[in-house]
């Protein structure tokens, strides 16, 4: 299966933070190939979401899994976040093997552009909130521990 390599923390892009993509560059057969790589990657590591930035493209560019699968979200920001924050025991692709306790907003706002280059509006609340604040963060070169407490060494979970 056609993969990208996930990349692990201490890789430089996964530091950085990652430029817009014009709606022009998202229409392209090349951008629509590397989403599509971006998602089996996902998908072959059992993530719930992933960022470009974890595959070594410092773009604003997120795959997450939603209830009707996979989906495309570029340059996501969010609108409005709620004060109410809730504790999201977290994984990372990135950082194999760790997991820990992050504050997270329980709902938020989100406007982004799909993979068609449209822009879209979604309303998030509880996991489906988290995933996209998790994967926002990797595009500002943020990645979960610099944000958990309990962090522990353990085998098993989902990685968002």
């Amino acid at each position: 299966m056609d993969i990208f390599p996930v990349l692990t923390d201490g890789a430089t892009s996964l530091r950085e933070r990652s430029r817009e993509v014009e709606v022009s560059e998202i229409l392209t057969p090349e951008f629509q190939a590397f989403l599509d790589k971006l998602i089996r990657t996902m998908v072959a590591e059992d993530g719930v979401g992933i960022a470009a930035p974890q595959v070594g493209h410092n773009i604003r560019a997120i795959i997450v899994n939603m209830p009707s699968g996979p989906e495309c979200f570029m340059n996501p920001e969010f609108s409005k976040i709620s004060d109410t924050l809730v504790d999201s025991e977290e994984g990372c692709l990135s950082v194999p093997g760790k997991f820990g306790l992050v504050k997270r907003h329980k709902k938020a706002s989100l406007r982004a552009i799909n993979r068609h280059g449209r822009k879209i509006e979604l309303e998030l609340k509880a996991f489906p909130a988290i995933v996209f604040q998790h994967e926002i963060d990797h595009l500002n070169g943020i990645l979960f521990i610099d944000k958990a407490t309990n962090v522990v060494k353990n085998n098993y979970g989902k990685h968002i």
